[in-house]
């Protein structure tokens, strides 16, 4: 099976100012093609640095896929160092040149004299053409080594990545990965580990445990000849872990929480209106990040102040005074309250202390509660996360426990 590297050109990376998600589109791309990825690198604008790691990854792997560095200015010098590294001989390409010139026209605007760099292709390489931009793809293969070049734009690279290097790279596969992410919910990395401990030595296909805030995935890997012959290597092994691990188990290559909860309320015909606090609208957000949200949740309110709270909600005043803001009960009439307000199936309150500071109440940042109120039952979940300096994370999980609570009880319903 052949094994690839993955490198990254450009500075910016290195200097962190471009999330760098080339690399995960690809290795996830190559993993379905049956193409190991052995390393990921990055490099910057340095043509000696380049050359050194063109080298030394071409010393251990049979393909290598570079993106970035192809460009008209200066300090685009991909190519250039590829070709040096491969020995090829870089010429003009009078179709790529007509297509840079009329992409300008199109435009309305003169095209800069150092764009006609980009029309240099290698003399008996392969060439990509670009759709989406000026800069062509470019495959050198030499002595049973091969490397691509991409454009380093994702809406440039995936494109053409997806239309004409993957049929490319077809000829280097002998087979296929397919990987299945099971994700759950309520459950720790080393407990949802340790009730899959013999699966986790699997050598085909393999079971990998991997935790995120809040939550924990396992991912099931498996390798074969043929996509079918991999999907049943892979399916008595979910099913063990669907068994295992239940209800904590919130879907099987969705790709978030929130998507899983859009999904059950569409199903069952819900819907949802939720009172945030300390979340400050943080829930609503991830809800609505999914396509078709609007058939399900009804509404948001932000109720930072006890006067919102009293006055839209309908919290008691003696509440506020008795428990506090922070408290099961104020919670508890929250989700009441916004439920009723909206005429929604189902009302969530919360609030909390999200940090680094507490409130007047003295109690500990990463204190909230969660309360799920139907028409005729309230729940009320109390989350500590312990995390006494970190609000981006209190705030986050305990959105995701609010979504949780929703999952739940659209499970059951």
């Amino acid at each position: 099976m052949p094994v690839c590297e993955i490198i990254s050109v450009g500075t910016e990376l290195l200097l962190g100012d471009i999330l760098n998600t080339n690399a995960r589109f690809l290795s996830v791309e190559l993993a379905a093609l049956g193409i190991s990825v052995l390393r990921q690198s990055t490099v910057g604008d340095n043509p000696e640095r380049l050359a050194e790691l063109f080298t030394d990854a071409l010393s251990r792997s049979d393909i290598l896929i570079a993106s970035g560095g192809l460009g008209p200015t200066a300090d685009d010098i991909t190519k250039e160092v590829c070709c040096k590294v491969m020995g090829f001989e870089l010429v003009i390409d009078d179709e790529i040149l007509a297509g840079i010139e009329s992409y300008f026209i199109t435009k309305n605007i003169t095209m800069p004299e150092s764009n006609k760099k980009q029309a240099f292709v290698p003399l008996n390489g392969t060439v990509f053409r670009n759709k989406n931009g000026t800069a062509p793809g470019i495959a050198c293969e030499k002595a049973g080594k091969c490397i691509i070049l991409l454009p380093g734009p994702p809406r440039e690279l995936v494109p053409m990545f997806n239309n004409d290097v993957k049929p490319f790279l077809s000829k280097y596969s002998d087979g296929v990965i397919i990987s299945h992410t099971v994700r759950t919910f309520g459950i720790g990395e080393s407990a949802m580990a340790e009730l899959a401990d013999d699966l986790l030595w699997n050598e085909n296909p393999t079971v990998a445990p991997y935790a995120k805030d809040g939550e924990s995935l396992l991912r099931v890997t498996a390798r074969a000849k043929t996509a079918e012959q991999a999907e049943e290597l892979c399916s008595p092994v979910i099913r063990k872990i669907l068994d295992r691990l239940g209800t904590y188990i919130y879907g099987i290559d969705v790709d978030s929480l929130q998507q899983r909860v859009v999904e059950l309320l569409t199903e069952k015909g819900l819907k949802v209106a939720i009172a945030e606090s300390c979340t400050a609208g943080y829930t609503a957000k991830r809800l609505t990040e999914i396509s078709g949200a609007s058939q399900v949740f009804d509404c948001g309110i932000i109720s930072y102040s006890n006067e919102i709270k009293i006055n839209l909600l309908g919290v008691s005043a003696e509440t506020l005074e008795k428990y506090g803001a922070v408290s099961e009960q104020t919670a508890i009439e929250m989700a009441k309250g916004v439920r009723t307000l909206s005429g929604a199936d189902i009302g969530i309150g919360i609030t909390g202390i999200a940090g680094p500071q507490s409130d007047e109440s003295r109690k500990p940042a990463g204190l909230s509660f969660i309360a799920l109120s139907d028409v005729n039952n309230v729940s009320v979940e109390k989350l500590e996360t312990g995390r006494t300096n970190d609000r981006e994370y209190n705030r986050y999980v305990t959105a995701s426990r609010a979504l949780n609570m929703i999952r739940l009880y659209a499970v059951k319903s």
